[in-house]
């Protein structure tokens, strides 16, 4: 490929903010829950790198983009049959096996959402405000509509919509330039979700005496199914917890297979009558489980275990 940048590329990050920004510099644009993915296309040719500088082209065959000389920052989704993102559907992409990786890529395909150019023909646009790249990208899709363009808006109201029903909002600063690996220009806003859970067991701590996380389960009718866990606490809250939930014990143990605790570590934990109910924080569910990191709040001595549903999980 003959372009004016080549791969890698770190992307440009974003600080995390608890409010939305607001001036009449910042644009908004919806989160996305993909892979972040910045694409190289020469004419016929293209190369999809990670945000971690790996290529991912060999996963997603299907992909392919406007025959022009350009570089793309977006995100790559695959979505389900009622548009919306489904995170855990892109993760089964990324395999070993080429049979398995063409027959995924006609069941789930994926699509690549542009939100930034970075260099177009022979010229490079890193050092032009967003709005200028933005118009050219706009520019770019309207020749061929093959690229999804991300949503973009100056209006407060509507990226406000947005955080309440989507994984939250990314706030652009319009003058900034793109700078690679620098948290410059950008903030992300998490949406915040909250459930009460019930405690179900715990696993053991690195340091001896201690807890290391807690299994939490929601009711599915009379059916306690777990759908995370919790982990972070400080020093001293690890060996607390461990004196509080011994009375709890059952004496029995469970496991859970790797992909849905932690690869690679002890997966056995200890059971516990489940009496203890917690009110966590968490940004995203998908497929019946917590996925990204949980936070806890505070503990619901006054509500009952039973009234922990499963299905106030916010799935999205």
């Amino acid at each position: 490929m003959k372009l004016p940048l080549k791969p890698p590329i770190k992307p440009q990050l974003a600080l995390t903010r608890k409010q939305l920004p607001e001036g009449e510099e910042w644009a908004y644009e919806p989160k996305l829950d993909g892979f972040r993915a910045i694409v190289f296309v020469d004419d016929d040719e293209s190369y999809i790198q990670s945000r971690s500088g790996k290529p991912l082209s060999r996963y997603f065959p299907e992909l392919s983009f406007p025959p022009a000389r350009y570089v793309a920052d977006g995100e790559l989704v695959i979505r389900d049959e009622d548009g919306n993102v489904a995170f855990d559907n892109l993760q089964m992409r990324l395999h070993p096996a080429e049979s398995r990786i063409n027959l995924l890529a006609k069941e789930i395909p994926a699509s690549f959402v542009a939100f930034d150019l970075l260099a177009e023909e022979d010229e490079k646009l890193l050092k032009q405000p967003l709005r200028e790249r933005r118009r050219r990208l706009e520019e770019l899709t309207k020749r061929d509509g093959s690229i999804e363009l991300t949503p973009l808006t100056a209006d407060t109201e509507e990226a406000e919509k947005w955080l309440r029903t989507s994984e939250g909002v990314m706030a652009k600063q319009l003058d900034a330039q793109y700078i690679p690996g620098e948290r410059k220009g950008m903030a992300k806003v998490k949406r915040e979700r909250t459930i009460d859970c019930v405690v179900l067991g715990w696993r053991p701590g690195k340091e001896e005496g201690t807890v290391g996380s807690l299994i939490l389960g929601l009711y599915d009718g009379d059916e306690l199914r777990p759908v995370g866990h919790i982990s972070g606490f400080s020093a001293q809250a690890k060996r607390d917890l461990r004196k509080m939930l011994k009375p709890l014990e059952t004496g029995e143990h469970g496991s859970a297979e790797p992909s849905r605790w932690a690869s690679g570590r002890d997966l056995e934990w200890v059971a516990l009558r489940p009496e203890l109910v917690i009110e966590v924080g968490y940004d995203h569910a998908a497929a019946g489980r917590i996925r990204h990191g949980t936070r806890f709040l505070r503990f619901r001595d006054d509500k009952e275990p039973r009234e922990c549903r499963y299905e106030d999980l916010e799935q999205t």
